[in-house]
């Protein structure tokens, strides 16, 4: 069983920068993909970005890319998700998700799914 904690959410103002940890715990940790979905009020679970076990490979949503960095610490069992340039729209509760096998963007895809972090950016 694999257990996901977020943590880093908080309030900034646009232009400015956070960055999301995900604290994991299981066996099957360091062999799985990790992503970061976001989820803001009356919409869906969007994807964000992705790194694939041994975070040779990534994948963003061109929303973010250019501004967002995902990356794998291995050895901590610890994802990270480096947010800069925020933007207002930007702002939504941020999950950690993990699955085995390749990169997705499809929240459905993924097994493993943390409590979120929320990330306010106000203008």
């Amino acid at each position: 069983q694999v257990q996901l904690v977020e943590s880093g959410g908080g309030l900034v103002q646009a232009g400015g920068s956070l960055r999301l940890s995900c604290a994991a715990s299981g066996s099957t940790v360091s062999s799985a993909t990790m992503g970061w979905f976001r989820q803001a009020p009356g919409k869906e679970r969007e994807f964000v970005a992705a790194i694939n076990w041994s975070g040779g490979s990534t994948y963003y949503a061109d929303s973010v890319k250019g501004r967002f960095t995902i990356s794998r610490d291995n050895a901590k069992n610890t994802v990270y998700l480096q947010m800069n340039s925020l933007k207002p729209e930007d702002t939504a509760t941020y999950y950690c998700a993990g699955r085995q096998g390749s990169i997705y963007s499809t929240s459905t895809a993924y097994a493993y799914w943390g409590q979120g972090t929320q990330v306010t950016v106000s203008s």
